[in-house]
């Protein structure tokens, strides 16, 4: 039983001011002493780094698309375990999910997983008694969304806000907070969003305490937190990565269904295998190139008897000694090339690593990294393969079944995933792929070559944790 204070900050549209007043949320109050438990709906990775530096805690995302509704209660047990209160950025618009699936992984939907009233975030700058018509069909589209009040960002003066008050007061919807048009909270932009805090954590410093300076003075921070104790208890059991990696049994495979290329023959004689220490090392990216991970990645590892080092490819020269297998997630290599490739002391540790039979688990950005070249950069050359940047964003949820034998699955392991890229990888399938993405369209996607797996796909361990266990297990025979 979870009766963790919570809020869940949603708006009408993107843009708004979510981030902006969900991370100056979490700041304020933190700077007021609570524990305060940062979350994301959806897969984004970038607004997390934002909620860990106003918080001092690790920001975890609640996606009911990639984990399944049942796992949205549990995770977010797991995250808000000992806090005083919860704050929940919502994505998007605050009915917009999986594209075709109704109110899945919405804004919304996690409201009502969690039993949590919503606060939306109005962008009021180029409207004012219209605000009330705009919320109040917010506030009444679903019975059991329970909107408990506004807060009005960019107004533009003290006429403006009075306005936009008197709408609001007259369609009985409260008002908890005000915020004027202030530069200083901006944080940049590229092509796949906001700059992560990796990048410039010095500057991102500043811009959350802007943040939190300016909801501390424009919100009604006494308003918000009842609201947020008005929250229902939530009947669930908090995740635990040991927990369910004991209980769980790996999956029967579904059948590998026909998209084009068979899969080749994943069996082939076994080779004798050293003898590993019972805990063992795996190499995990980070630093501000592959800056894309979710915790929960980390803790099953470590879960499943591994010890998880983190190395940043644009420094280090090697790998951490010792190591059994590697992780390469997410991120912006191709803003790092020059950098990454002029590291050619540790893209040919990797390629050795990946030669030997090691296990290597890349997406996304690893992916890119381990290909041949990145924008005619030579990249570590594992994947006889060839990236570029490109103008056209890939973007959506994939449902995809896994077609070859692999260090993360079996062949017709059925898993969820997301793609979030600006790049190209030519070709973009190996002679094993990795998927076979079923929707929204067909195709076969990714590389399986002796222990690589590298794909495009984001996926989230927490939804299959044998992918964790078999992982290592493989980092141990290998």
């Amino acid at each position: 039983m979870s009766s963790v204070p919570r809020l869940v900050i949603a708006a009408p549209a993107s843009g708004s001011g979510k981030t902006t007043v969900a991370t100056g949320l979490m700041a304020a109050f933190a700077a007021r002493g609570l524990a305060v438990s940062p979350h994301k709906v959806g897969p984004d990775y970038i607004d997390p780094g934002y909620h860990a530096l106003a918080t001092g805690r690790v920001g975890r995302n609640l996606d009911a698309y990639l984990c399944g509704p049942e796992l949205v209660g549990p995770l977010f047990a797991h995250g808000a375990r000992g806090c005083d209160l919860a704050v929940v950025e919502g994505v998007m618009g605050m009915f917009d999910g999986a594209a075709g699936e109704g109110e899945l992984a919405s804004t919304a939907h996690v409201a009502k997983l969690l039993r949590a009233p919503v606060v939306l975030v109005v962008d009021a700058s180029s409207q004012s008694r219209s605000v009330a018509a705009l919320v109040h069909g917010f506030a009444s589209w679903d019975p059991e969304v329970r909107v408990g009040g506004v807060i009005l960002n960019k107004v533009g003066s003290d006429r403006h806000e009075a306005l936009l008050r008197e709408a609001l007061d007259s369609a009985g919807m409260p008002v908890l907070g005000v915020l004027r048009r202030a530069p200083q909270v901006d944080t940049p932009s590229r092509h796949l969003g906001l700059v992560p805090v990796a990048e410039r954590r010095g500057a991102a410093v500043g811009a959350v305490a802007a943040m939190g300076a300016q909801v501390d003075a424009g919100c009604d921070l006494e308003a918000l937190l009842a609201l947020a104790r008005s929250a229902g208890a939530l009947s669930c059991a908090a995740w635990d990565a040991g927990e369910v990696l004991a209980a769980s049994s790996p999956p029967p495979p579904l059948p590998v269904p026909s998209l084009g290329a068979a899969p080749p023959d994943p069996h082939r004689p076994e080779r004798p295998r050293p003898q590993t220490p019972d805990r063992l090392k795996i190499a995990v990216a980070g630093g501000a190139a592959f800056s894309f991970s979710y915790a929960e990645h980390t803790e099953l590892l470590t879960a499943a008897g591994a010890e998880v080092v983190v190395f940043d490819p644009l420094r280090d020269e090697r790998l951490p000694d010792g190591t059994h297998g590697l992780v390469i997630g997410g991120g912006f290599p191709e803003v790092y090339g020059a950098e990454l490739s002029a590291n050619e002391p540790l893209r040919k540790a990797v390629g050795a690593l990946a030669g030997s039979g090691a296990p290597v688990a890349a997406e996304c950005a690893g992916l890119l990294y381990l290909c041949r070249e990145l924008d005619g950069r030579p990249m570590c050359g594992v994947l006889d393969a060839s990236a570029r940047m490109s103008e056209r964003l890939t973007l959506g949820y994939r449902d995809a079944v896994a077609l070859s034998d692999s260090v993360l699955a079996v062949a017709g392991t059925r898993m969820r995933g997301h793609e979030f890229h600006r790049t190209v990888v030519e070709p973009g399938s190996g002679a094993a792929p990795a998927w076979g993405v079923r929707a929204p369209d067909r195709r076969v996607e990714g590389f399986v070559q002796q222990g690589v797996h590298a794909s495009y796909l984001h996926t989230h361990w927490a939804a299959e944790p044998g992918v964790a266990r078999r992982f290592v297990e493989r980092c141990r025979t290998s």
